[in-house]
């Protein structure tokens, strides 16, 4: 079962899922604050990089499968064309509004 995007608790988490599966580079970059870090898998890595790799340039689309932690920790079926399908799961830190940091990796 999946959790349409309208339905998530947190604002800035409901655009950045609206974002990534609209394909929405800019509305997706508006989610995040100025400074902001994530890491794949434990790893840091570079977001501009990371973003255009795996959701921006190969259609990636997030399919929420469950929410906690107030709509910051994600359980989803994160698809795109480079990994097909694969069920991941995202941490999002909310500073002022904004994402400040997200984690995903293999749920």
């Amino acid at each position: 079962m999946t959790i349409a995007p309208a339905k998530l608790s947190d604002p800035i988490v409901r655009a950045f899922v609206t974002a990534v599966n609209a394909g929405d580079r800019a509305a997706f970059l508006a989610t995040l604050t100025p400074d902001a870090t994530m890491s794949d898998d434990g790893s840091d890595r570079d977001l501009d990089q990371w973003i255009d790799k795996e959701i921006f340039t190969v259609r990636g689309r997030m399919d929420v499968q469950s929410e906690s932690d107030g709509g910051h920790a994600l359980v989803a079926a994160f698809t795109n064309e480079t990994w097909g399908e694969m069920r991941t799961a995202w941490r999002f830190t909310v500073t002022d509004g904004r994402i400040s940091r997200f984690e995903t990796g293999q749920a």
